[in-house]
């Protein structure tokens, strides 16, 4: 019995990995699951799980193996379809009508609105896109932006974008489960069409928001005013892009993100006032189980602090994890355990199986598990028991900070590409400030809101930011503060993210030793990653051709979102216009030309390139366009016809053979990638779900 127990809880852990790799096959499969599988897939994952519970015991591994992947198989496909919306299936430009339900700041710092109730001109209501996201540019003083404002304007729109690059980070996907069925921009004032509608719980929410934070805003001027909302309200729309990239540099960015530090540190705070306020009253302590009466509490200010700060995606899991610890202590089990870790991320795949391909998620449940399974093993660790009581704080911050970033480096260099060398000590500094300053200061400051006095507390809090800032804009600035990688292939962090998982979940010594094994091998194969030799943007604008000094780019201006995410994806932390000066490519006009390795390519830019192409075709192997051609000559041509069916593309000559990827190879097989045809039942089940979706509130 003994030995069935210790197998059940080393198996348990394992459940959201099966939970979670069923999802990643989904949505990495090359095509859309037939109509029948997905109802097979859940009730053979329902199946498997009760069997797997209930049935024979030597059957039970394999039975909640089997019935796990399929289960979250089924739940990713049944919930990329339950979310199907209208998506705009052509470029666009006249008169944007709708609902103001979001306002936040574009990566360039122009304020962005999104919309929904959205009417556009000339276009029947089953085929209008259920939200659009539009970049405001130009003259745009005449209305002050609230949410539940039915607003109007005249924008370009188009749907939303495919990869910069093949195998690129696909917004198609990100933008499919945000319901956002259009982007774009306008240089036309919004106009205001009607006041809100004091209707709805969610807007009047979002509405309390945004007077929250421009209540703090108010009172903590400039940046630690922006950042002090941002980390209560989710309200990011005020920090400058200079103090993102700082923080950035020095492995600060997840201050700014409302994700489980946050909602660790504000429940701790909670935990421990509760809890401390008990026992100081005798009488109260001797008739109240204070530590279940605190963890309530805790409970009740996470819930409070989900919804006040906009419930994003990443502050939903972080409140789960927390719940389900604090849960934990109302039930008398360990609060941090493997087991508390495991449910969490349950409950999170089974509401958003789309998460598993997020580095939020990753970096998250990563951090946590890490930190779970090395403080298990410091407990007993000899050395451990020799710090003494005084020094335990310190070399706990310094243990903490070290395995969390560890845990979390190679999601991090693969996502945004870079690597924070002082992260560590960055952390060091600020961390702590955050925790004992910061938080605890916003906390009271809530408290005495109604009292008029939270200027208190907030001038605590103030100063706590303002080091922060400080930390993070000096370290920032130190030689070599930022290590820049190329983007590895995705393999590679599965062959990290499998060894880690193996390395912290195996049954076994051998077992978590040999997953060390993998990750190592990713490690040193990602040192041997190849970049494409010549990239092109589906605009057909731009080029960017990797030369020994990195990649040249044939504009200084234009395409910028592209340019940006070539020379990161390269590890290169020059920007366009520095790229741009670089040797490599000849340059007379509106015409590019390069040399592949004997294969002479040439770019024909505007009507005056599309003249030139007859003469240039002739003399060149392959030429690329930005207009349309009418008639082509003997040379292989993609115009800008072709490149919008094909989207961007990555060239490369492979012994001799020019190889081509296009980042829409797989438009038309996925359902966010426009795919299964019209008529077939899995594009009816979107259809009935978009037009179901248009026509709610």
């Amino acid at each position: 019995m003994t030995l069935i127990v210790d197998l059940r809880r080393a198996l348990f852990p394992w459940l959201p990995v099966l939970l979670g790799v069923g999802a990643l096959a989904y949505f990495i499969a090359p095509a859309e699951p037939p109509p029948w599988a997905v109802p097979g897939l859940l009730v053979l994952g329902g199946m498997g799980v009760v069997f797997g519970l209930g049935g024979p015991w030597r059957a039970r591994p394999v039975a909640l193996f089997i019935g796990m992947l399929a289960l979250g198989y089924g739940l990713a496909a049944e919930r990329t379809a339950r979310l199907a919306a209208p998506v705009l299936e052509y470029r666009y430009y006249g008169p944007v009508e709708g609902r103001l339900v979001e306002i936040d700041r574009s990566y360039g710092g122009a304020l962005r609105l999104t919309l929904d109730r959205v009417r556009l001109e000339n276009t029947a209501p089953h085929r209008t896109p259920h939200r659009v996201r539009l970049s405001l540019h130009g003259d745009q003083g005449f209305v002050s932006f609230e949410p539940g404002q039915q607003v109007m304007t005249t924008a370009h729109l188009s749907p939303p974008a495919a990869p910069a690059e093949p195998g690129g980070f696909d917004f198609r996907r990100h933008a499919w489960f945000e319901r956002l069925g259009a982007v774009g921009y306008t240089r036309v004032p919004v106009l205001l069409w009607a006041e809100p509608e004091r209707t709805g719980l969610a807007l009047k929410i979002y509405r309390f928001r945004l007077a929250l934070s421009a209540g703090i805003q108010a009172r903590i001027p400039s940046q630690p005013g922006a950042f002090a909302a941002a980390i209560l309200t989710g309200d990011r729309a005020g920090i400058d892009s200079a103090r993102v990239e700082d923080l950035r540099a020095t492995n600060l960015a997840h201050l700014l993100a409302i994700s489980g530090l946050h909602m660790g540190l504000l429940t701790g705070t909670m935990f421990l006032i509760l809890r401390t306020g008990i026992a100081a009253i005798p009488w109260l302590a001797l008739r109240v189980p204070e530590k279940k009466v605190a963890a309530v509490g805790a409970l009740i200010a996470a819930a409070s602090y989900l919804v006040i700060s906009g419930a994003a995606v990443a502050t939903e899991r972080a409140f789960i994890m927390v719940a389900m610890m604090l849960i934990a202590v109302l039930v008398d089990r360990r609060a941090i355990s493997l087991r508390s870790v495991a449910w969490a991320a349950l409950i999170v795949l089974m509401m958003r199986p789309e998460a598993v391909m997020g580095p939020g998620f990753q970096m998250s449940f990563a951090a946590t598990t890490a930190l779970v399974v090395a403080y298990n093993a410091l407990r007993d660790w000899p050395p451990w028991q020799a710090v003494p009581r005084w020094a335990r704080g310190p070399v706990s911050l310094l243990f903490t900070s070290f395995v969390a970033g560890a845990a979390t480096a190679p999601i991090a260099a693969a996502t945004f590409n870079i690597i924070a060398h002082y992260g560590l000590i960055a952390n060091l500094a600020s961390v702590s400030v955050m925790g004992m300053v910061v938080m605890p200061g916003a906390i009271f400051a809530l408290f005495l809101l109604p009292f008029g006095l939270d200027w208190v507390p907030l001038m605590a809090t103030e100063y706590g930011i303002r080091w922060i800032l400080w930390v993070a804009s000096t370290i920032a600035g130190w030689e070599g503060a930022v290590g820049r990688v190329p983007r590895p292939q995705g393999w590679v962090l599965g062959l990290i993210l499998g060894g880690g998982i193996l390395a912290a979940l195996g049954p076994w010594r051998a077992v978590r030793i040999a997953g060390l094994a993998p990750a190592a091998l990713a490690l040193a194969l990602w040192t041997q990653v190849e970049r494409p030799a010549l990239l092109v943007t589906e605009t057909g604008g731009l080029l960017g051709l990797l030369t020994p000094e990195g990649r040249v780019l044939s504009r200084p201006r234009g395409d910028g979102f592209s340019a940006r995410v070539w020379l990161e994806n390269d590890g290169d932390g020059v920007d366009q216009a520095a790229a741009a000066a670089r040797a490599g490519l000849v340059i007379d006009g509106m015409e590019t030309v390069l040399d592949l390795d004997g294969t002479r390519i040439v770019q024909l830019r505007g009507k005056t390139g599309l003249a030139r192409y007859t003469d240039v075709c002739a003399q060149a192997d392959l030429v690329i366009l930005n207009k349309a051609v009418d008639r082509r000559g003997a040379c292989q041509t993609f115009d800008i016809r072709d490149l919008r069916k094909t989207g961007a593309l990555a060239l490369a000559k492979n012994d001799g053979v020019l190889t081509i990827e296009k980042a829409r190879a797989d438009d038309g097989t996925r359902l966010w990638t426009g795919g299964a045809g019209r008529d077939s039942p899995v594009s009816l089940m979107v259809q009935i779900f978009g037009r179901a979706a248009q026509a709610a509130p």
